[in-house]
């Protein structure tokens, strides 16, 4: 078994594994380590098939969770961002004694609209995957774009996200595009109802891809977890409002006694 690529930071007494996105990689962490590194000891995953992780195949979301949690402290706070809080929210159900608390930023437990569940509409997500084979390269471009969409800093936190992608090698198509059936098909509303970790779940109110509207349902869905969202955030609120992100962790930490 190939391991996935692993970094370790920091010595704080709390462990706080951070996993990316879709389409990129534990570079995207880069503006918030150096501020999260003197309260935790920080462990940036690239994930299976992502960045440095490339002897990994295409894999299902249970396998991937599997292969980070091999890796992983044996107690830490698991958080997330968009399709890696699939990841995280995976772990935890699996393996609660070795998760501390939870965290997932910019992310759904269903990503795709439902009857009555505000979501990507499949059809989008469908036409991402037709064009991925044909434009790799627009396909991820627009993908980014939309990310940072509405923000007061877009363009520049959009050029961020383009040189994370490009500072590592690409994922394969057969990666992107199980990616992209994960974010399609997996739905974790029932499972996550019976989670009884510390749950965070943070939001950017101008997000394109995670509406706002899930917030109040999953408040009503998941009443043992706490939700945020930052105003004049988009899906990467880590990197538009660094400062505010980086409290909203402090305050968990505080609450967990660290």
């Amino acid at each position: 078994m190939n391991d996935i690529w692993w970094q370790t930071k920091g010595e704080g007494n709390c462990h706080l594994v951070l996993l990316h996105g879709w389409g990129l990689n534990a570079e995207v962490w880069h503006c918030i380590t150096a501020e999260l590194a003197s309260h935790f000891t920080l462990h940036l995953v690239d994930l299976p098939g992502y960045g440095r992780s490339q002897g990994c195949g295409a894999m299902p979301l249970e396998a991937m969770a599997e292969r980070v949690m091999a890796q992983a402290p044996e107690q830490a706070i698991w958080l997330g961002w968009s399709l890696g809080g699939l990841v995280a929210s995976t772990a935890a159900l699996r393996y609660p004694s070795r998760v501390q608390a939870l965290v997932t930023v910019a992310s759904s437990p269903c990503f795709s609209a439902r009857e009555e569940w505000p979501g990507i509409k499949p059809d989008v997500l469908a036409n991402f995957q037709q064009q991925l084979s044909s434009d790799f390269q627009r396909t991820v471009e627009r993908f980014l774009a939309l990310q940072t969409l509405g923000t007061d800093s877009a363009r520049q936190d959009a050029r961020l996200l383009k040189s994370v992608v490009l500072a590592q090698p690409s994922p394969s198509l057969e990666v992107l595009d199980a990616g992209l059936e994960i974010l399609k098909t997996v739905d974790l509303r029932d499972a996550l109802s019976a989670l009884r970790l510390p749950f965070l779940r943070l939001y950017g109110r101008l997000d394109g891809l995670v509406p706002r509207a899930i917030v109040p349902l999953l408040d009503e869905h998941l009443p043992h977890s706490e939700s945020r969202v930052f105003p004049k955030a988009a899906h990467a609120p880590f990197i538009s409002h660094p400062g505010e992100f980086c409290e909203a962790l402090l305050a968990l930490k505080a609450q967990l006694g660290n």
